[in-house]
């Protein structure tokens, strides 16, 4: 072989295998990117469309991780299942009701370190606690003017969408999906209790700046006292806008875009409706799943309203929320 094409192909041989090497790690780092600081892993269809003791495993609006490591998925058709934290395979299921035993629009959970289930309700809008036997323990109190419209100012289906308890467990804090009647439409409260002997008390409220369109499907407070907050809407014929921001409470909830998720890798997803991203669906419920350092292991989860052109499925992100 002449001098030339070997120095030609040793040369192309090497530039390959620079731009092999170069390649490699910065793929493996960004295949899975959302944005500079959320990625993420996977997702699962596993429990779309299915049944657990004659009970549809769907609607899901709320999740929290239970102090066994299994899953608690709140349906908002006022259903709590535990599920493995691994395989998602349901394990359990518990009806709630109200005090007169009607069912609820369940929305918010929180486990609360004693074991004991905080859940809000859209209806009235209302937060009750219970047992994990699904006896009511408790009503805590809610301002007049939060309440559904014509009582206070609240809309109906826009009240007490997401909840979650600060770090030290003496702050509740449950979250408006829209804004009040009188209010601008773009700012949506954030109503606060405090526990007092074993009691939670009404606390301060924020205002929270939404962006145009979007109403708070969830909040998750992170171990540091800021808040994940997901933001989502809907336009029909195109599909699903959800927005994942981090607000800090100690700057007039002050909120940092972490990301768009419409810009995540599809990860081969399909949609049964027209979307954006085929990823994406009415992603409604959040958990926070473990940590290192500097990133949150956050689950979400998709609303399916239990209609055939919608699904539920989970999504496994990694979020970095430096301060």
């Amino acid at each position: 072989m002449p001098l030339r094409t070997r120095l030609a192909l040793l040369t192309a041989g090497l530039t390959a295998a620079t731009c092999l090497t170069a390649a490699g790690p910065a793929h493996a780092r960004t295949s899975h990117a959302c944005s500079p600081s959320v990625s993420i892993d996977r997702f699962s269809d596993a429990l779309d469309k299915t049944t657990y003791e004659d009970t549809f495993v769907g609607n899901i609006s709320a999740l929290a991780v239970d102090s066994d490591g299994s899953l608690a998925a709140l349906s908002d058709r006022s259903s709590l299942f535990r599920l493995d934290a691994g395989t998602l395979k349901p394990r359990s299921v518990l009806p709630l009701t109200d005090e007169t035993g009607t069912a609820l629009d369940s929305e918010g959970l929180v486990v609360d370190r004693d074991g004991t289930r905080l859940i809000t309700s859209e209806t009235e809008p209302s937060v009750r606690r219970y047992s994990r036997t699904g006896k009511i323990l408790d009503r805590l109190p809610v301002p007049d003017d939060l309440r559904v419209t014509p009582a206070g100012r609240g809309r109906p289906n826009g009240t007490f969408e997401g909840l979650t308890l600060l770090p030290g467990g003496r702050t509740l804090v449950a979250s408006m999906e829209y804004a009040l009647s009188g209010d601008s439409a773009d700012t949506v409260r954030f109503q606060t209790w405090e526990r007092h002997r074993g009691h939670f008390r009404l606390g301060p409220r924020y205002a929270y700046g939404t962006d145009p369109g979007l109403g708070v499907s969830e909040i998750q407070a992170t171990p540091d006292g800021r808040f994940l907050v997901l933001e989502r809407g809907f336009t029909s014929g195109v599909g699903n806008t959800v927005r994942l921001y981090l607000a800090d409470p100690r700057h007039a909830m002050r909120k940092t875009l972490l990301t768009d998720l419409a810009t995540c890798p599809t990860l081969g997803a399909t949609a049964k409706q027209p979307q954006p991203n085929p990823l994406l669906d009415n992603i409604e419920a959040m958990t926070i799943t473990g940590r290192t350092k500097n990133t949150l292991k956050v689950l979400l989860a998709s609303d399916d309203n239990q209609n055939p052109t919608q699904t539920t499925r989970f999504y496994y992100l990694r979020v970095r929320a430096s301060a």
